[in-house]
């Protein structure tokens, strides 16, 4: 039987006191899905042009792209379960979008944070997303 591990709920103090500690794992997430992406391009365009004509294509580059491919996916879960273990959601790999589970007035929300902004300044409700952020009111 597996037990649930209890969701840690952040005050947005300590929301924002975990970005000294988050944000450079949020930086690398996004910098390793960037390398990722360009890499897996890389090597659908080579592989598109090999089952064409392969006129002037080498593929002896595909190995080291499929390498820095498993590379670049190994780093991304690495920082995808370091943010977790933090009791972070992480939300978009491009962007670094994070949610920090909360409470407002009694109900479950989402501290919502963004690589690039300066702390955490919004929330929006389980269901609602990005597109619902609103502003947290001054501490």
């Amino acid at each position: 039987m597996i037990v649930p591990v209890a969701q840690r709920l952040f005050t947005a103090a300590e929301a924002n006191a975990a970005l000294e500690t988050i944000r450079p794992v949020a930086e690398e997430l996004v910098h390793h899905t960037g390398e990722l992406r360009q890499a897996a391009e890389e090597r659908a365009e080579l592989i598109q042009a090999a089952g064409g004509n392969g006129g002037g294509t080498s593929v002896t580059r595909l190995p080291e792209l499929t390498e820095t491919i498993r590379r670049e996916q190994a780093a991304i879960a690495r920082c995808v379960s370091q943010l977790e273990a933090a009791g972070v959601q992480v939300k978009d790999l491009t962007t670094g979008l994070l949610d920090f589970p909360s409470e407002r007035d009694g109900e479950e929300i989402l501290l919502c944070w963004r690589l690039g902004e300066d702390g955490i300044t919004h929330w929006h409700g389980l269901e609602e997303g990005f597109a619902g952020r609103k502003r947290l009111d001054p501490e």
